[in-house]
């Protein structure tokens, strides 16, 4: 019996480990396009406005290539294979982009690797709970903060290719060349077995269910975009009230994710000691409060940095602790997975407009307020599942 228990725990590190690779690769291709968007205009002779547009495919892509993938995950074909299959792509369209002279071409090579990434994502995420259940919350915080490590990787990658070789392609030839060992991990290692879909949410009803994922759905599309909005927009805040020159307001953009990349790390051993519930009700007060701050102090560098670094560590495990928090309430299943990036997609996308047009408009106050605005009322829906899940347990004991 006891050998049993070493194989079967030697397999879960094995895949935690391959997930975990998974995570640097797609944080090695998800980083990529920003330091090679001026090579990339030059190669479609297009000017920066219009390859702009590319982040936009990008997105919809992602978004897509979560939903409908998540869906895929549940289905008889073999995670690990969906995973190399999304990963291949990936390596694919990393390959060919920089040989593309056509902007249209380009549009269409960046919307498929979005789609690609997004597949990866959910597999990543939804398998990992497969392989650990209930145990999940500290490798989930794990699995996403090694996306931010090939993140972090990636752009220095980039710059020591184009150093030694002068041209885009070799950079992202250097990335796809990196994929290939992970493939084919990925595609000789068995996959996991799929979850049970008996689940006291689905016992209590349908409809209850369905409520539960759509409130969850829209609380993570709410801290998704609250995140993106902050990291996009802390740089204009500053320089539009004259707090910071450019160079001090990017460094203020870096301290936000470089706390953030950190607050991942040190949410590993958090998550193993604490239940997701208090962790996420904590989080959203840490970044309530650096919002507070950002907001109070508009006439004071010193107290928007130390707004900045608390809502970076704040926003850092909210995404994994919430699949966590979400996986002990209704099966974390591919599709499940796939609907709550659905709505993290979502949030990205809208959440950082609405504070656009709000600067313009009223100034950028709007960016603090806004944010605390959707920060509570993610609090608010927070704490109105928890309400709901606790009567539906109460319904399946009775």
């Amino acid at each position: 019996m006891n050998g049993v228990t070493t194989i079967r725990r030697s397999s879960a590190v094995t895949k935690t480990v391959l997930y975990f690779t998974a995570m640097i690769g797609l944080g090695l291709s998800s980083a990529s396009f920003g330091p090679t968007l001026p090579g990339l205009a030059e190669n479609t002779r297009s000017p920066l406005n219009q390859i702009s547009f590319l982040f936009t495919a990008r997105g919809l892509g992602y978004l897509l290539g979560s939903f409908r993938g998540g869906r895929l995950y549940d289905r008889a074909i073999p995670g690990h294979l969906l995973m190399a299959a999304s990963m291949g792509g990936m390596a694919l369209c990393l390959a060919l982009v920089p040989l593309i002279s056509w902007l249209w071409a380009l549009t269409g090579a960046l919307f498929f690797l979005g789609l690609c990434e997004g597949c990866l994502d959910v597999g990543a995420n939804s398998l990992l709970v497969r392989v650990h259940r209930e145990r999940v919350d500290p490798f989930m915080n794990g699995l996403h903060f090694f996306f931010g490590v090939g993140s972090f990787i990636s752009p220095i990658l980039i710059a020591q290719a184009l150093l030694a070789g002068g041209d885009i392609r070799w950079a992202y030839w250097g990335l796809a060349i990196l994929l290939l060992p992970v493939i084919a991990w990925l595609a000789s290692s068995p996959s996991p077995a799929a979850l049970e879909p008996a689940h006291a949410a689905e016992a209590a009803g349908p409809t209850r269910y369905a409520l539960m994922l759509g409130l969850l759905t829209a609380f993570f599309a709410l801290f998704v975009g609250a995140e993106s909005s902050y990291g996009g927009w802390i740089y204009t805040y500053a320089t539009s009230l004259g707090l910071a020159s450019s160079t001090a307001a990017a460094y203020l953009t870096s301290a936000y994710w470089g706390s953030f990349t950190l607050a991942r790390l040190a949410g590993i051993p958090i998550a193993a000691r604490f239940s997701p519930k208090p962790i996420l009700i904590a989080d959203l007060c840490a970044c309530i409060a650096g919002l507070a701050l950002v907001a109070l102090g508009s006439s004071s560098l010193t107290v928007v940095w130390l707004g900045t670094l608390l809502m970076g560590f704040g926003m850092a495990s909210m995404f994994p602790v919430g699949l966590s928090l979400t996986q002990r309430w209704i099966p974390l299943t591919g599709r499940t997975t796939g609907t709550l990036m659905l709505g993290g997609s979502i949030g990205g996308m809208f959440i950082p407009l609405f504070i656009g047009q709000g600067f313009a408009r009223l100034g950028p106050q709007t960016l603090p307020v806004l944010l605390i605005s959707a920060l509570v009322l993610a609090l608010a829906i927070l704490m109105g599942v928890s309400q709901l899940a606790g009567r539906i347990k109460k319904a399946e004991e009775g």
